[in-house]
């Protein structure tokens, strides 16, 4: 491992300890900030030090059981301020996209660094708006979910919901939900199912525009694993770690998906193209053969939770089932049904923003955010709760990842109109290099 690549190892593992992570859990029951770990290098004292066991083990800062002792013990031997500001010294020797990409990795770190620090009592708080900006780029704003409920109310009453009186909107979500709902028992059928059809779409509407080295890297080599009493909606989790008898990567993931979530089959088919095809697992799979390849560096095979890089990628997940039929609006998508399904997901998306903001900007109590998040987004009152609660209310989540949703959706969904597939998909599935949701629009081809 080189200078740079021991500095990010450093970092990204320590601050996913800190924080109770454990990057070699294939689940995400244990996992948090660190996505992945497939390198082949050997683990780092960061992850490897006895501390770091007791430390994840008693939950990191967030937990009111946290092990301080631990910590203590840690931080003397695991300098982690070094290894950012090592990552900010190299970035600058680096320069160019690559250069930047890192530049953005170490002032998210650092940011998660110093909540872990306020959490512990050791630190002043950290401004709402400096997280927001660490993770995506853009100051903290509030959704604007107006346009999305107005069209799903459309779209319902075209399919014979009525939408009338106080509440109707909502009433009619629920029914449509409750007439096309997801059975747990079948989902990993249905699963299979919905991820060979956008397979299969991606060999028409993406792969034609992807250099063709690609073309034999496996986009879904994924198992559907139904989990109970999750505190996520689900969890993808890139293992990328088995290998084949010639030495290359079988690039292998997860998804648990919680067995209490309430969910519709349209809305299933855009959670599939969301976190497995051609979303989070095909661009991970991706990034790890560019690695194999030498056409990405190390800090491609650690990718990281509320960072720059992981605003992008919502981005691209949210997106996803639009690339799949080679589309760029809803409403352009081959049936109302999976229509409604698509705007009822990115309104919970939106509904992620607006708890983040709600709770942290505003101040305001977890009931009363709920009910707007239900209300206002949609939302099942299971995703209510827990978006406003679990989620939005977390001191790093709520503050650094809720608002990446909506803000990389967005912007993916505003480059794929202005450019031509050919220009913005090899950019943004890293073709061009790693780079985050603020270095997309550098390496964009003319």
């Amino acid at each position: 491992m080189d200078r740079i690549g021991k500095f990010v190892a450093d970092a990204v593992l320590g601050i996913d300890t800190l924080w109770g992570g454990d990057v070699l859990c294939a689940s995400g029951t244990g996992r948090f900030i660190a996505d992945s770990w497939f390198s082949d290098e050997p683990l780092p004292l960061a992850y490897t030090h006895p501390a770091a066991v007791r430390i994840r083990k008693s939950g990191g800062v967030a937990d009111k059981s946290v092990d301080r002792a631990a910590i203590d013990e840690y931080l003397k031997e695991v300098d982690l301020p070094a290894a950012i500001a090592g990552i900010k010294s190299e970035a600058a020797a680096i320069g160019g996209n690559r250069g930047a990409y890192l530049s953005g990795l170490a002032l998210s770190v650092h940011a998660m660094w110093d909540l872990a620090m306020e959490i512990l009592g050791r630190g002043e708080p950290v401004p709402y708006a400096r997280s927001v900006e660490a993770s995506t780029g853009r100051p903290p704003e509030p959704s604007q979910p107006e346009a999305k409920r107005q069209r799903s109310a459309e779209l319902l009453a075209r399919a014979g919901y009525s939408t009338a009186g106080p509440a109707g909107v909502l009433k009619a979500v629920d029914a449509w939900r409750a007439d096309r709902h997801v059975p747990m028992a079948s989902v990993r059928a249905l699963g299979n199912a919905v991820i060979a059809n956008y397979d299969r779409l991606c060999e028409r509407n993406l792969l034609p525009y992807l250099p063709k080295e690609l073309t034999a890297v496996p986009r879904a080599n994924i198992d559907f694993l139904p989990i109970k009493d999750a505190w996520f909606s689900g969890s993808m989790n890139y293992l990328g770690r088995a290998r084949s008898a010639d030495g290359s990567p079988r690039y292998e993931a997860t998804y648990e998906i919680n067995a209490s979530l309430k969910i519709s089959v349209p809305e299933f088919e855009q959670l599939v193209s969301h976190e497995v095809v051609p979303g989070h697992v095909t661009t991970f799979a991706y990034l790890q053969n560019l690695y194999v390849r030498g056409k990405a560096g190390f800090e491609a095979t650690v990718l990281t939770m509320n960072t720059r890089a992981a605003t992008l990628f919502e981005g691209i997940a949210n997106n996803a089932i639009l690339i799949a039929h080679g589309v760029t609006e809803i409403d352009q998508l081959p049936d109302e049904d999976l229509q409604i399904g698509v705007l009822l997901a990115l309104l919970q998306d939106d509904a992620k923003n607006q708890s983040s903001y709600l709770t942290w900007n505003d101040k305001m109590p977890m009931q009363e955010v709920a009910r707007i998040l239900r209300n206002d987004f949609l939302v099942t009152e299971e995703r209510a709760d827990k978006l406003s609660g679990a989620w939005g209310k977390h001191p790093l989540l709520g503050r650094m990842y809720l608002p990446s949703y909506r803000s990389g959706t967005e912007r993916v969904a505003a480059w794929r109109r202005q450019y031509k597939p050919e220009q913005i998909l090899p950019a943004i599935y890293g073709c061009h290099g790693l780079v985050d949701i603020e270095g997309v629009p550098n390496i964009i081809s003319p």
